[in-house]
């Protein structure tokens, strides 16, 4: 290594300091065991008896943010990894382990192929009228 310090520089930004890689924040996991239920537009919610998370020294400064950004409205996955400035799978890994706390939960919209057809809601609101 030369003496100029060339070799450090990738770690580093002028602005924003040293640069923590994305894995060290999930410990090296890049799944966790509910994942497979956090698409993009799952939307997490703090559980109503989720105590004080920055109590929780096990939570990382992350996991507290993903509780209290949800405990003020339910966000969306990709919502949370947008204001988070994280990596969807990172995010992922976070919630997931929210989720196995306790702390949030994840509820899933209807998918639109599940929802009624618009001619049938307008046959029963015919038919509604017609009584």
């Amino acid at each position: 290594m030369s003496g100029d310090g060339q070799g450090l520089s990738h770690w580093f930004d002028d602005e924003a300091g040293p640069v923590v890689r994305p894995y060290a924040m999930t410990r090296g996991r890049t799944t966790s065991p509910n994942q497979h239920r956090l698409d993009l537009i799952a939307v997490v919610v703090t559980e109503e008896y989720a105590s004080d998370p920055e109590a929780d020294n096990s939570l990382s400064p992350e996991h507290v943010d993903i509780v209290e950004l949800c405990r003020d409205a339910p966000q969306s996955v990709a919502e949370l990894a947008a204001e988070l400035d994280l990596p969807i799978g990172v995010v992922r890994v976070l919630i997931g382990d929210l989720v196995e706390d306790e702390l949030v939960h994840v509820t899933r919209p209807v998918p639109p192929a599940e929802l009624p057809d618009e001619s049938i809601l307008r046959d029963v609101i015919s038919g509604l009228r017609a009584l």
